[in-house]
């Protein structure tokens, strides 16, 4: 059995929208419970698919885990297994994560290479280098990662790109470490911070959290903690570019509009009205959009998960827009679904031309990655016809009631199972 999604083009978009936890932050604070022995318990997590895969790595390594709603608890023991070469590490990218808090903790790790969306090399270099750097010897031997070492240190880690997994895995290993490690270059996206909080709730000494320089002195061992999940900027994001290219008006409650500042101003700049409050925001578009150009870049530049939604928007925008990706190189290949659809685009090396169109014509389409499908239910909304969107597992890895939030904004989109 294979289920699709099948969607109706024309909707306007309007009404409001609740978002929960962030998957990119969510499955991170999973994995820091296991620096601590006991129970950690957190909430407002997302109800997506790559959850309960996290839940399975824990398990294999020893930690009981339990998932009721959205919270998720995770009893973490005092001896840990140090493999984590699950068949669901090779499932999801976040996976990868566990390597340095069972270094900080285990002080050795076996690490299967994660899997995840197809969007381009992401190698674990960086990760490996601050792991020595702080006294570990790492290697890649037989498809994992595998560190071990006598005793961590700190130490001075600059970081040649402010890669989020390299700055997360460098952190939770440098917070059990003896002494003080700076970390340089450090990236500095929300859920990054959202780790911090965390940790030091959980007795870890961090300073410089939402700047390039991390600061963390050791200490002995942590406790256990309770953690509320931040809410997912890349989810809030994508409502309001459904507003603004089905010409709608949806109101966003659960994400600060202080982390998606930059999306926000695009879409003014579209021609949309954006008003903001606390953890909400509201964004309508009265007619068509104007073309807007979109450079991708670390944060708090704008992010690479939602170059699809600026490609789509893009392609029903009055005027020609270009969009440069300056990280995944294989985020271009949802330009090839869009052209399915109608879109006018045409890439060169690392840049997009998209010239808009009035109208999308509905086709089959596949999605490649949780964005990608998300953009392309989207422009299925603003196609004549109906348009069928394949592989829609990648969608649901990413977005908890997807198609009921749409059908409550007043979308025709049903699932279909063949």
């Amino acid at each position: 059995m294979s289920e699709h999604f099948r969607v109706q083009g024309g909707a306007r978009l309007v009404g409001e929208v609740d978002v929960v936890g962030a998957k990119n932050s969510v499955l991170k604070l999973m994995a820091a419970a296991l620096l601590a022995e006991g129970t950690t318990t957190i909430t407002n997590c997302p109800e997506i698919l790559d959850v309960p895969l996290m839940a399975d790595v824990l398990r294999s390594l020893g930690c009981e885990v339990t998932i009721e709603g959205d919270v998720a608890t995770i009893t973490t023991p005092a001896e840990l297994n140090h493999r984590a070469d699950s068949e669901a590490m090779g499932k999801l990218r976040a996976s990868v994560c566990v390597l340095g808090p069972l270094v900080g903790r285990c002080k050795r790790a076996v690490v299967a290479l994660p899997g995840g969306d197809a969007i381009g090399s992401r190698p674990l270099d960086m990760h490996q280098s601050g792991l020595r750097k702080l006294g570990a010897h790492s290697e890649i031997e037989h498809g994992c990662v595998v560190a071990e070492a006598q005793g961590l240190h700190g130490a001075q880690v600059w970081l040649d790109f402010p890669s989020v997994g390299a700055t997360e895995n460098i952190l939770m290993a440098a917070v059990l470490a003896d002494g003080t490690t700076v970390i340089d270059n450090a990236a500095r996206e929300p859920e990054i911070v959202d780790i911090c909080v965390m940790l030091q709730q959980m007795g870890a000494r961090i300073e410089g959290a939402g700047t390039s320089t991390l600061t963390v002195h050791g200490v002995p061992e942590l406790h256990p903690t309770e953690h509320r999940v931040i809410g997912d900027r890349i989810v809030g994001a994508t409502w309001a570019f459904a507003a603004a290219m089905t010409r709608g008006d949806i109101t966003v409650r659960g994400v600060d509009p202080k982390h998606i500042n930059l999306v926000l101003e695009k879409l003014r700049t579209a021609g949309a009205t954006v008003t903001t409050g606390e953890n909400e925001f509201r964004v309508v578009q009265e007619g068509r959009p104007e073309s807007v150009d979109f450079v991708t870049l670390p944060y708090p530049g704008f992010a690479t998960d939602l170059q699809p939604f600026a490609i789509a928007l893009s392609a029903v925008s009055a005027g020609t827009s270009m969009i440069t990706e300056n990280l995944f190189e294989a985020r271009f290949r949802f330009i090839e679904e869009m052209v399915r659809l109608g879109a006018d685009a045409r890439t060169d090396g690392h840049h997009a031309v998209v010239r808009g169109v009035e109208r999308l014509s509905s086709a089959p389409v596949w999605a490649s990655d949780i964005r990608a499908g998300a953009g392309l239910v989207l422009a299925g909304l603003c196609a004549d016809g109906a348009t069928e969107v394949y592989e829609i597992f990648h969608i649901e890895r990413g977005y908890p009631g997807f198609v009921e939030n749409l059908r409550k904004l007043g979308a025709t989109v049903e699932r279909v199972s063949v």
